[in-house]
């Protein structure tokens, strides 16, 4: 060799393995082989009728809708970042509804940015694929939907304990707004044990007890009066805040807003029981009055899964598809729930209409569902609203019974 000197061949580089390439009931993916980097693509699409028993007098319209049609793309970068971007193409629909970055280098610590559901409200937070009934309970109502911020959050001693605390832009009770309208800043959190996880009794495992709160000021304007409208579960509204075209005849957010919402599970077996309740509390003002408003709002749901599969937060996962040749019918659940919501009685008749809002609306239901299988379920269900107020001369708005019919897609 010249100069004496032996040369030295460089290793040929390892080949790389080829990418991954999957189809299945979690939906579609790409991704490398040491899972690395991944790149997923699933879906959710419910279609729905609603009918009403009432008569004419009823507030809403029997109708077939679209109630969500929502791709979503998740995806891993170097095993550290996660990312997600669901849009819903429904109409009326915000057209995004999850869109954010989440840094996770242990379990303990991860860091997430954007927008996403707010740690706050129980229901609100299990997957709308899960829910036992179409449409959230009143509790639902006074907490925030999705927020715009950054949250810390983690999984302690084995997911026995977890914890999510974030600085957000806030939004009204029920909201999700995309934009800070005030300069203000809220804070949210929420702790969640499962005190019995690591217990040698099976039974004890499914117990899951937490507490949520926001804390934070808003302040509306005319245009943005941060001020919720209250919806019952066939989605007609049965409370909302004086508006007009002053500020003089409009109710808009103007003080200290706070949130506490204490909420349980337990599930085991077939077996699945939620409870939730919700208090919010706003400083409101109208022209050169004010006042401190609080209302409250509370449900519980219990759930028996008949056959072929167990119950659980996440929902119910069929041990096997539709398919009577071989004499397998999916899974077959059953619930109820009851749920309630008081308004103040001080937002009468300064900051609210008692002949157009009630001040209390109680929530009975009843539901059925067959899983035909982990990606298809079909929903039946009938709500029964009772209102205090909400009516001329003193009445009570008409109660509300709405039917529900449900076709769901996902993956």
């Amino acid at each position: 060799m010249p100069g004496g000197v032996w040369a030295q061949q460089e290793p040929a580089p390892a080949a790389t393995p080829p990418p991954l390439l999957s189809a299945g009931p979690e939906g579609f993916s790409l991704s490398s082989a040491d899972k690395q980097y991944q790149l997923k693509l699933r879906g959710i699409l419910q279609s729905d009728a609603r009918f009403f028993a009432q008569g004419k007098e009823r507030a809403g319209n029997n109708t077939f809708l679209l109630r969500r049609f929502q791709p979503t793309f998740e995806g891993t970068v170097a095993g550290l970042v996660d990312f997600r971007l669901q849009m819903d193409l429904a109409p009326n629909a915000q057209p995004v509804q999850d869109g954010y970055v989440e840094l996770h280098p242990v379990r303990e610590f991860r860091v997430r940015v954007g927008k996403f559901k707010a740690p706050v409200g129980l229901e609100r937070l299990q997957p709308v694929t899960a829910m036992l009934f179409p449409e959230f309970a009143l509790p639902t109502s006074l907490v925030p939907n999705r927020e715009v911020g950054i949250q810390f959050s983690g999984d302690l001693s084995g997911s026995v304990l977890s914890y999510a605390v974030g600085a957000f832009n806030g939004s009204p009770d029920g909201g999700a707004a995309d934009l800070n309208v005030d300069d203000n800043v809220e804070l949210e959190g929420r702790l969640f044990a499962h005190p019995f996880r690591k217990s040698t009794v099976e039974a004890l495992k499914g117990l899951g007890l937490g507490l949520a709160g926001t804390v934070g000021s808003e302040y509306g304007t005319l245009g943005a009066t941060q001020e919720p409208t209250l919806r019952a579960e066939g989605q007609q509204t049965f409370f909302t805040y004086l508006t007009g075209t002053t500020l003089d005849a409009t109710v808009v957010a103007s003080g200290r807003h706070y949130r506490l919402s204490p909420q349980a599970y337990y599930f085991h077996g077939p077996l699945g029981v939620m409870a939730e309740y919700a208090t919010s509390t706003q400083d409101v003002r109208r022209g050169s009055d004010e006042a401190r408003l609080t209302h409250g709002a509370w449900q519980l749901s219990a759930s028996y899964v008949l056959f072929g599969g167990k119950a659980s937060y996440e929902g119910v996962k069929p041990f096997h598809s539709l398919l009577p040749s071989e004499g397998h019918w999916g899974a077959v659940e059953l619930g109820a729930r009851y749920s309630g919501l008081r308004v103040d009685p001080k937002a009468f008749p300064l900051y609210a209409d008692p002949s157009r809002s009630a001040n209390e609306a109680q929530s009975w239901g009843a539901v059925a569902h067959w899983y035909l299988s982990g990606n298809a379920r079909l929903t039946f269900s009938v709500e029964r609203t009772a209102f205090s107020g909400g009516a001329a001369d003193g009445g009570d708005r008409p109660t509300e019974i709405a039917f529900f019919n449900r076709v769901q897609a996902s993956f």
